[in-house]
This record gives C-alpha cells, structure tokens and sequence, in this order.
C-alpha cells in the first residue's frame, strides 16, 4: 500500500510541474503588456492652458476674395448679421505667426461664444451693444478702432478700405503681453475630441452628408462638398471654392456643427438679436454623415453643450471645426 501511495505522489508531482512550467511559458513579456502610447489630438493641445485669442473675420462677398488664416483656427464660428450677410470668427490657441483677415467689426452676439472659450476677442469696430458688453464685462481685446498695435491694413485688390485690416497671432499676444491681459486659463476645451475619425453610420438617426447647404437670408450661402479621398468638407461661399488668398488652397472643415437659433432685432431696429442662451436642434457632421443634435447654452459665458439624441455630449474628429449658427427661418440641406 505504501509503495502504491509513493508512486501516486510522484506522478502527481510531475504532472504537476508540467502544468506549472506550461503555465510560466505562456506569461507574456514584459515588453508585451506596455500600453500603447496615448494617442495624441493634433488640431489643439488638450493640455494647454494658453488662452486662444476669437477674431472677427470679414465673409462679404468682396472680402471673401481675400480672406486668409482660417484654416489655422481650430473652431471658425459663422453668424448671420444684418443685410442678409455673415460673418465669422475664429479661434486660435498656440498658433505662432498666423496672419488673418480681413478683419472686421464686432456683435455683441459673437461676445457669447468667446465667452465661453475665455478668448481674447479681436475686431476691427464694433455695433454700439458690442462696444458696450465688451467694456461694461470687462472682456480683454484689442479693436482697431481704438488699438494700433495688432492691425495693419494690405489692399491688394483695391477694395474699400473696410476690407482691408490684417493682424497676426503674434502681434495679437504682444499686445495683450503690454496691456497685462491675462495669457493662461482654467477654462476648459468647449469641445470632445476623438484621436481617430468619429464614425456616425453606426448612429440609426444617420443620414449620408455629402453635400451641405446653407442659405441665410437673401444673399449669402454656405456649402461644404464632401471630399472622400482626404475626409474632410470644402468650403464653398456664395457658389464659388473659398480660397485663402495667400496660400492658394481651399478652405477646408472636418466637423462641422448647426446650430438653429431663433432671433429678433435689437432696440434699433437694424442689428440681429440672435437668441444664443436657450436651447434649440441641429446636426453634427463628420466624414461623410449626419446625425441631429441637441444644443443648450445657459448664460452668455456658459459653455454650450451638444448632445446626440440620447443625450451624449458629442465628440468630435480631430480636426477643424466650423459652427455655423443658422435662424430657424433659414434653409439647411443636407444630402
């Protein structure tokens, strides 16, 4: 019995050292189990903590022949303002040496959304309700019409002359470097940001997005076409490609937000009231589709939150992005 009950422990014993030396080998390396390196977002540093600076940008139908700079910002806001025209602004954050233009004058709408960037807000004049927000909020920014420093003015295709005022991200931080504006912020990114390319086809309220159109008023429009090869939107202003005047090359947005608001007109009868604290529909549009949107502000500073329909905020790729901020009473296509 004895000889039986050492044989069984020597068996046992082997078997199991087989099984442990089994085991040992299929540990992988260390080498193996590294994470991956984070993968990084190239449109903006996540991490920074340098303020962007909002500049007022000139969309008329003339200056558009001029525009240069857009395609360094990494959000470009597009608003509806009087006369049935639009006019943009948009940001910048750790971009040296950029030149923009042409620069124009503020609304005091276009305040709310540099509000929530924590921006430094740049234009050349201003409707009287802006001159009066910037100053009774106590916002940091240069206007040309009482600061020289960051402006200058370039006519290379002889245009009026409010067509014509430049200024550079560098000039911008010099300036507010002398005038003891603050060049770090706590505020957070506005936007999500996805490393890899956010795919809404998975989305069943989808819609393919190819083509976008945007009409606001009478006398401007907006179209994005979508380029398949490089995955992003052309832009395309009034019919025709919108070309930086510099570099030669269309002007081009990876995301691209609708916001529809509802609006009215101020106390004198000529300048929009758009209606940016509330709530309201639009669509988030990425590489090749569409889904619809939620959208709500709070307070004029607040940060606006985009949400899918199930009540996500949404992310974005890693691109530029333009929001472009529609009345209800203006016509979007989307096919």
């Amino acid at each position: 019995m004895k000889k039986v009950l050492l044989l069984f422990f020597l068996l046992f014993t082997i078997t199991g050292c087989g099984k442990k030396q089994e085991i040992v080998e299929n540990i992988p390396t260390d080498e193996s189990i590294v994470p991956k390196e984070e993968e990084k977002i190239d449109i903006i540093d996540v991490n920074s903590n340098i303020r962007p600076f909002a500049v007022v940008v000139n969309n008329s139908t003339v200056a558009v022949q001029v525009q240069t700079g857009l395609q360094e910002a990494y959000v470009v806001y597009e608003f509806p303002v009087e006369g049935g025209l639009t006019r943009l602004m948009a940001l910048y954050k750790d971009k040296p040496n950029i030149t923009i233009g042409t620069i124009r004058s503020a609304r005091h709408n276009f305040i709310d959304y540099a509000l929530e960037h924590d921006a430094i807000f740049v234009a050349y004049g201003w409707s009287i309700y802006a001159k009066d927000d910037l100053n009774s909020l106590g916002i940091d920014y240069a206007n040309g019409v009482v600061h020289s420093g960051p402006f200058w003015r370039e006519n290379p295709l002889n245009l009026a002359s409010e067509h014509t005022a430049y200024t550079n991200t560098d000039k911008i931080k010099e300036f507010a470097q002398n005038n003891g504006f603050a060049l770090t912020t706590d505020n957070k990114i506005v936007f999500n940001y996805s490393p890899l390319d956010v795919d809404l086809s998975p989305d069943e309220n989808n819609k393919i997005a190819n083509t976008i159109n945007l009409t606001f008023g009478d006398y401007s429009s907006t179209t994005f076409e979508y380029d398949s090869a490089n995955k992003n939107y052309k832009r395309i202003v009034n019919g025709n490609p919108n070309i930086d005047y510099y570099t030669k090359k269309q002007f081009t947005a990876k995301n691209i937000i609708i916001e529809k608001i509802n609006y009215g007109m101020m106390s004198n009868n000529y300048y929009l009231k758009l209606e940016t604290v509330g709530k309201g529909d639009g669509y988030l549009i990425t590489n090749g589709y569409a889904i619809p949107i939620k959208w709500s502000k709070e307070t004029r500073s607040s940060k606006t939150k985009y949400l899918n329909l199930k009540g996500e905020e949404i992310m974005l790729s890693d691109g530029n992005t333009y929001v472009e901020l529609m009345k209800n009473s203006d016509t979007l296509e989307i096919k």
